[in-house]
C-alpha cells in the first residue's frame, strides 16, 4: 500500500522537475510512511511514498522493466501476482524483485494498455513508457484505492490524493458548486467529480492514457448483465459462493507482515473472520469498536463472534468528546465527507495499526448482497409505481411548494409522488436542492444553483444504464457505483491510510462481484430478508446464531443522544456564528429550526447537522489554514502513529489484553 504522484508534460520537450514530484510526495507520507522513490526523465516524473507489505527488502518503486525504458508506481495489492509472474517469465521475462508490482510492467509489455484486464487486486498505477511517451493510469474495477488527476498549464498531474495535486498547483483550489450539489444532496461527491473545479477523479474501472498530447478516458470493466444466473438448488449456490469467498480470502492473506480483521459483529465480516480461520494456522487479531450507549453498541457481537473463532481480539471504546477528533480529521479531508462513521473508522484503524499492517475487512456485502434496508424499504413502496405520472408532477408542481415546512409527511408525500428511480435517489438523499429542502439555503446559493444541473441526474443516468431488469438489481447497479465509491470506500481509504493501514475487502473481489450480480434477485433479497444466501453460508461456516438473528444495525455512533447532550452548545456556536453564515450557503432561521427541532426531540436531524458541521470544518481546516496542504500532512503523521497512552487520545480507549479464545 503506497501514495503515488507524479506530473507529465503533454508536450514531449517539457522537462518534469524531481523537486515538485517530491513535494508532492511529502504530502503523502502517511499513506507510504517507510520509503519513498522518484524517476524524473524528460517530460515525466513519478514518485511514491511506500508501505512496505510484499518483498519488504527489495520493493522499492518506481520498477522498471528490464532495459528500464517503462517505469510503474502502484498503490494498492495485486492478488494473482504469482501466477502472472510465473507466465510472463515462461515467456522470456526477467524479474528483478519478488514484488508484486513488477508484474505490471512487463505485463504491460506484452498486453499493452489491456494489460489491466488481467490484474485481480485493488489498485491505481500509473505507468510511463518511455520509448512510446505514454502514460497510462488506471484504476481498479470497484474503486478501493483512488486516483485524482489535472490537466493544468499543459501538464498532467495526478496523485492518491488531491494534496499531492495541490502541492504541485495550488491554483487548482477552485471551489466546484457543482459538487458541493452533490454533497448538500447525498453527503459527499461521487466520482468522477471532486470538490474543485479542475480537478477530477479517474472512476473505478477505467484507464485514462496520455500520448501524442491527447488524452483518453476509457472504461475497461463493468459488472456484468445481472439476474442471468439461477442455480440449480441453494446447496450449488452455497458451495458455489462458499469456494468463490474462500479464495477470495486467502490469497489476500499474502503478506511479509502481521495481519488481523476489523470485526464489527456483522454478517459481512464475521463470514470474513471464519474464512480467515479457516485458512490460518494460528488465532486470527481480530479489531472491533464499542460504545458506552447501549442501544448502539455492538460489542458484545463481535465478542461473541470473536469467542467462536477463538481470535485474539481487541476493542476500543468511543466516548462522545468527538470534537477534537474530527477537527483533526477535517485537516487531511480533502473533500467534505458526512458518513459519521469516519470517526470510529479512524480510530479502530489507529488501534489496528498498533498490532498489524494489514487488516481484511467485511465492506461490499450490503451493495453484492442487498444488505441495506433502504432496498427493501423501497420495493415495498413499489404500490406508488401506480400513481399516474401526471398526479406526481401536480403534487410536485402545485401542492409541495405550499405545505409548511416541517409538516410531518412532506418529505414522504413528495418521495412517493416520484419515479421509481427518482424516488430511490430522493431517499437517500439530505437536501437535495432542485427539489426540496430549499428553504435551508440562501436566494443567493439557489440562484447560483439554479444554473447547474441537478445532482440527481448522474444517479439516474446509472440507474437507467443498470444491466438488470428487475428493480433491485437496479439499486445495487446505481449503489456500486455511486455510494460505494464514493462514500464507503472513500471513507475506509482515508481513514485506515492516515493510520498506515492497508485494509482489504474480499467481499468486493472483482470475480466474485461479477458472479454475485449474475445471480437471480431472490438469492440475495428473500421473505424481507437481505443478505439471504450470505447470511446462510455465514451459518454454515459458524457463525453465531445470535449474531446472524439479530435486527441489523450497522456501524452506527450514537449521534442524536450525543448532540443533545455532550455536542449541544457546540453546535450553534459552529454553524450559526457570523463566520459561518457570511459564507452564503446557509439560511440562519432554517438552521436554527434545525437544531431546535432536534435539540427538543421533535425530529431527528442528526444526519443533517452532522453534513453541516464536516461541512463547515472542511471549510475553515482544509481550505482556510495557511500552509493547509502541508499542515494536513503533518496532522496524518502525527496521528497515524497512535496513543501511547488510553489518556493521549481525543477518545477514551479501552483495550484489553489479548484473548486465549475467549475475549
Amino acid at each position: 500500500m503506497c501514495g503515488i504522484a507524479g506530473i507529465v508534460g503533454l508536450d514531449p520537450q517539457w522537462v518534469a522537475e524531481e523537486h515538485t514530484v517530491r513535494s508532492m510526495c511529502r504530502t503523502l507520507v502517511h499513506r507510504g510512511p517507510d520509503d519513498e522513490g522518484v524517476r524524473v526523465s524528460g517530460p515525466a516524473g513519478l514518485g511514491m511514498r511506500r508501505l512496505s507489505i510484499i518483498d519488504l527488502a527489495g520493493g522499492h518503486q518506481p520498477l522498471s522493466n528490464e532495459d528500464q525504458s517503462i517505469w510503474v508506481v502502484l498503490n494498492g495489492e495485486i492478488y494473482n501476482f504469482p501466477a502472472l509472474r510465473a507466465r510472463l517469465e515462461k515467456s522470456g521475462h526477467r524479474f528483478q524483485t519478488n514484488s508484486d508490482t513488477e508484474v505490471i510492467v512487463h505485463l504491460y509489455e506484452e498486453e499493452g494498455i489491456r494489460c489491466v484486464d488481467k490484474l485481480r487486486g485493488m489498485f491505481a498505477f500509473a505507468l510511463y513508457d518511455e520509448k512510446q511517451r505514454r502514460l497510462l493510469l488506471a484504476r481498479d474495477r470497484l474503486g478501493k484505492k483512488p486516483l485524482y488527476y489535472a490537466i493544468h498549464q499543459q501538464r498532467l498531474i495526478f496523485g492518491s490524493e488531491i494534496k499531492a495535486l495541490l502541492a504541485a498547483a495550488p491554483e487548482l483550489a477552485e471551489v466546484s458548486r457543482e459538487s458541493l450539489l452533490h454533497y448538500f444532496s447525498y453527503g459527499y461527491v461521487p466520482d468522477p467529480l471532486t470538490a474543485f473545479g479542475p480537478i477530477r477523479k479517474l472512476s473505478p474501472g477505467h484507464t485514462l492514457e496520455l500520448a501524442d498530447g491527447r488524452v483518453q478516458v476509457r472504461e475497461y470493466w463493468d459488472l456484468p448483465r445481472y439476474g442471468v444466473h439461477e442455480p440449480s438448488s441453494e446447496e450449488e449456490a452455497l458451495e458455489d459462493l462458499e469456494e468463490r469467498l474462500e479464495e477470495a480470502v486467502r490469497i489476500r492473506l499474502i503478506s511479509d507482515v502481521p495481519l488481523g480483521a476489523l470485526l464489527s459483529g456483522g454478517v459481512d465480516s464475521s463470514t470474513v473472520v471464519a474464512l480467515m480461520r479457516r485458512a490460518s494456522a494460528g488465532p486470527v487479531k481480530t479489531f472491533s469498536i464499542a460504545f458506552r450507549s447501549a442501544e448502539l453498541n455492538e460489542a458484545q457481537h463481535a465478542r461473541t463472534v470473536a469467542q467462536a473463532f477463538g481470535t485474539e481480539h481487541h476493542e476500543m471504546v468511543v466516548e462522545a468528546d468527538i470534537w477534537e477528533t474530527l477537527d483533526t480529521l477535517t485537516h487531511s479531508l480533502e473533500e467534505p465527507l458526512a458518513d459519521s462513521t469516519l470517526v470510529p473508522q479512524f480510530h479502530l484503524s489507529r488501534m489496528a495499526r498498533q498490532h498489524v499492517t494489514v487488516a481484511l475487512a467485511g465492506d461490499g456485502g450490503d451493495e453484492l448482497f442487498a444488505g441495506y434496508d433502504r432496498y427493501r424499504n423501497h420495493l415495498q413502496g413499489g404500490w406508488a409505481d401506480r400513481v399516474p405520472a401526471w398526479m406526481g408532477k401536480l403534487h410536485r408542481g402545485l401542492l409541495d411548494p405550499v405545505l409548511p415546512e416541517g409538516m410531518i409527511g412532506k418529505r414522504r408525500l413528495f418521495n412517493l409522488s416520484l419515479p421509481p428511480g427518482e424516488r430511490f435517489v430522493d431517499s437517500v438523499s439530505f437536501f437535495p436542492v432542485a427539489t426540496r429542502g430549499r428553504s435551508l439555503f440562501t436566494a443567493g446559493f439557489l440562484s447560483e444553483a439554479a444554473k447547474l444541473g441537478s445532482p440527481a441526474e448522474l444517479f439516474q443516468r446509472y440507474y437507467e444504464r443498470a444491466p438488470a431488469n428487475d428493480g433491485l438489481s437496479r439499486l445495487l447497479y446505481l449503489d456500486s457505483k455511486t455510494n460505494l465509491p464514493g462514500d464507503i470506500l472513500t471513507k475506509v481509504d482515508r481513514m485506515s491510510m492516515a493510520a498506515s493501514l492497508e485494509v482489504r475487502a474480499p467481499l468486493l473481489d472483482h470475480a466474485l462481484a461479477e458472479w454475485a450480480a449474475s445471480l437471480t434477485p431472490h438469492w440475495k433479497l428473500r421473505n424481507g430478508e437481505g443478505k439471504y444466501l450470505l447470511r446462510k453460508l455465514a451459518r454454515r461456516l459458524g457463525v453465531p446464531s445470535s449474531v446472524l438473528d439479530r435486527p441489523k444495525r450497522g456501524f452506527t455512533l450514537p449521534l442524536a443522544e450525543w448532540m443533545r447532550q455532550d455536542l449541544k452548545n457546540e453546535l450553534p456556536r459552529l454553524l450559526l456564528e457570523p463566520r459561518t453564515l457570511q459564507r452564503g450557503y446557509w439560511n440562519r432561521q432554517a438552521v436554527e429550526r434545525l437544531l431546535t427541532e432536534h435539540f427538543r426531540g421533535r425530529r431527528d436531524h442528526c444526519g443533517a447537522i452532522w453534513l453541516l458541521m464536516v461541512f463547515e470544518l472542511w471549510h475553515r481546516n482544509f481550505l482556510e489554514q495557511p500552509n493547509r496542504h502541508a499542515q494536513a500532512a503533518a496532522v496524518l503523521r502525527v496521528a497515524s502513529r497512535g496513543p501511547e497512552r488510553a489518556e493521549e487520545s481525543s477518545l477514551a480507549i479501552s483495550s484489553p489484553a489479548p484473548s486465549e479464545g475467549a475475549p
